[in-house]
């Protein structure tokens, strides 16, 4: 069970690490498309287009469905909820590791204070 949640985090992380495939992502977030309209719109190869795509589709982003010889995409329903709670937790343990450091870091503030010689 882990390893599948893991691989679809990792599916899913690196089809959002590249700039192209987000602004597919943002652009798609406002209504279906065709990858030539979307190559257009990003001013790529439609074969490179077609690349990015099939990344997205691979971790479940994007759908697409083939009409004639036009290749319409949308966004999947899949949706990044998990993506998002594997966010928050690692934010809440970042979080509490600061607080903790800061606590150590008055700590040794107060000791300095008490171990200077008064004037």
């Amino acid at each position: 069970m882990v390893q599948q949640s893991t691989s679809a985090l990792d599916l899913s992380f690196a089809a959002l690490a590249d700039a192209t495939r987000r602004g597919v992502i943002e652009q798609l977030g406002q209504g279906e498309a065709s990858i030539s309209m979307l190559a257009d719109r990003f001013q790529m190869t439609l074969t490179g287009m077609k690349k990015h795509v099939a990344v997205l589709e691979r971790a479940g982003l994007v759908v697409t469905r083939k009409t004639g010889r036009v290749r319409q995409c949308r966004l999947g329903t899949r949706g990044l909820a998990a993506e998002a709670q594997w966010i928050e937790a690692h934010r809440a343990l970042f979080a509490d590791r600061f607080e903790a450091l800061d606590d150590i870091l008055d700590e040794l503030k107060q000791e300095r204070c008490h171990d200077l010689p008064e004037q």
